[in-house]
């Protein structure tokens, strides 16, 4: 295959939505579809001893939530696919955030009894921002839910994007009998069934009478009555206003029961961008070009927790990667070569020769890769867009095992390049602050640094506001010296960030709003590009 052909194959997609709406089982039945894996694990089993493979964290797998990002990789018919199932957790919401900037499209999972939740609100704006390419997956038919219409409403209304049924349901709940798929003209008869597929029936035309035979006479009229329906409100698809991030396509289905999924597979593969130009702040890098250029949009640490590595996900935006070249590290300005670089299926990891533009490549990481860096052939580029975001919630994280202190250091250390949350070190005590977007991190934190740095920490209350970098607006004397006025006066509520950059931890929103009003010459930022 030549280059051109490699990474026109490739589709880059997440699966995004609220937590708990089917994200990681539908997950699970795509790679099904592809031969990645034999049996599907039930997310949440207990008497099953399986567990989603897309889940494979111990926390994750004991609350039966994903907390990471994580990465699969499979090939199905002609088509090299990439899947990224993100945590639906709002206090993981900036994992994810990152996420949707090394992808290509996305898939949103909604629950059809609960429609439109507020993550899936928040992540579709990111979606919007960026002018991805989305479609909807109406998940859990097999339960009572909302009526068709109105979740295609609520869609609408809830994500401001214009949508287009492909598929549509016959009934649902303990009635429900199928979805007849309006893509390919087929009907797809329901069996409930977590491990095979459903049988498909080809149709020319939706008013065949071996329809109303399989159905029923009542379900048939319904079924032909809500296609006209469609066909007279909603415009034809339009595979141009998909790509262009205007149009969704949406399905039914049931993850849970392997039903509506192959029929979104099918259309997705045929429909769903191949990788797309990228943009740094020099120049549009397009995926065809010959050299290779790529950035990391993730560090996991204790990916095997037997050799406590650290792997650094990199996204591929154009050519191709091959083991054991030269790649410049463009922040260090040094030439490396990785002579194990590997692809996933989320833990499992297998070493890689090459990989082209749209695969997600992990290299082994001792500390020299921080998220945002960018490796090229030897262009000056860098990405941008992967913002750290300003965290709403702190602790004091104090050692809670004398013994462990270096044990504590290194995972804390770890942890923190995972981008999940910040440490922040006051500049007048040296006390370490945590700071996360929610609860739950503290949480995971805890468990992960007693789990696999086998040391214990524990939180003591801080009352904070946000944390903001602080920088000189300009290079003037008057901004230099109002700059160190400021930190004079505002001593103990200066940190160092891990990076050694000035953060101002505000005790409140009126103290943070008179800063800003006194000192005219200063800048305050709540993202950081990293």
């Amino acid at each position: 295959m030549t280059l051109t052909e490699e990474i026109q194959r490739r589709r880059t997609f997440a699966i995004i939505s609220h937590p708990d709406a089917g994200k990681t089982t539908l997950t699970e039945k795509l790679l099904l579809f592809g031969g990645a894996i034999h049996v599907a694990g039930a997310v949440k089993s207990n008497k099953i001893k399986k567990t989603a493979t897309s889940d494979w964290m111990e926390i994750e797998k004991q609350r039966g939530i994903s907390v990471a990002t994580s990465v699969m990789a499979f090939d199905y018919k002609d088509y090299h696919i990439n899947i990224l199932d993100t945590p639906g957790h709002q206090d993981f919401a900036e994992d994810t955030f990152r996420t949707l900037t090394a992808v290509d499209s996305v898939i949103i999972v909604i629950d059809a009894a609960k429609g439109v939740e507020t993550q899936t609100r928040r992540l579709m704006e990111v979606c919007r921002m960026r002018k991805t390419p989305v479609m909807v997956f109406i998940n859990k038919m097999d339960r009572e839910g909302k009526d068709p219409f109105d979740l295609l409403d609520e869609v609408e209304s809830e994500l401001g994007i214009h949508v287009r049924p492909l598929s549509w349901p016959i009934n649902m709940g303990q009635r429900f009998k199928g979805v007849y798929n309006i893509f390919q003209q087929t009907l797809d008869l329901y069996t409930p069934n977590k491990q095979t597929i459903s049988e498909s029936i080809q149709f020319a035309d939706v008013n065949d009478p071996q329809i109303t035979e399989l159905v029923g006479e009542q379900d048939a009229d319904k079924l032909r009555m809500d296609l006209d329906l469609i066909e007279g409100v909603y415009n034809p698809f339009s595979k141009e206003e998909y790509l262009k991030g205007d149009l969704a396509p949406v399905f039914f289905g049931s993850a849970l029961n392997t039903f509506g999924v192959k029929e979104l597979l099918e259309c997705f593969v045929q429909i769903a961008p191949s990788p797309r130009p990228v943009s740094t702040l020099e120049r549009m890098v397009d995926p065809l070009e010959e050299k290779f250029t790529g950035f990391c949009f993730k560090i996991h640490a204790n990916m095997d927790p037997n050799h406590r590595s650290c792997i650094a996900f990199f996204k591929i935006c154009s050519g191709k990667f091959e083991r054991n070249a030269y790649y410049k590290h463009i922040r260090k300005g040094q030439q490396m070569r990785f002579s194990a670089p590997t692809c996933f299926m989320a833990q499992k990891k297998e070493t890689i020769d090459e990989a082209f533009a749209g695969d997600i490549v992990g290299l082994p990481d001792t500390g020299n890769f921080k998220i945002g860096d960018t490796l090229t052939a030897g262009e000056e580029l860098h990405f941008k867009g992967l913002p750290s975001f300003s965290p709403e919630m702190f602790k004091y994280i104090e050692n809670a095992d004398p013994m462990k202190q270096k044990q504590l250091d290194k995972g804390v250390n770890q942890l923190m390049d995972e981008g999940v949350a910040q440490l922040f070190t006051n500049q007048l005590t040296g006390r370490k602050i945590i700071g996360t977007v929610g609860q739950l991190q503290f949480e995971v934190i805890q468990y992960r640094l007693e789990h696999e740095y086998q040391a214990k920490c524990r939180w003591e209350p801080i009352s904070l506001y946000k944390a903001c970098w602080v920088a000189p607006a300009d290079d003037s004397a008057e901004s230099r010296a109002e700059y160190e006025m400021f930190k004079k006066r505002k001593a103990q509520y200066m940190a160092f960030d891990k990076e050694g950059r000035d953060v101002f931890l505000a005790d409140s929103g009126y103290v943070l709003s008179m800063a800003q009003q006194d000192y005219q010459h200063l800048r305050f930022h709540f993202t950081s590009e990293f």
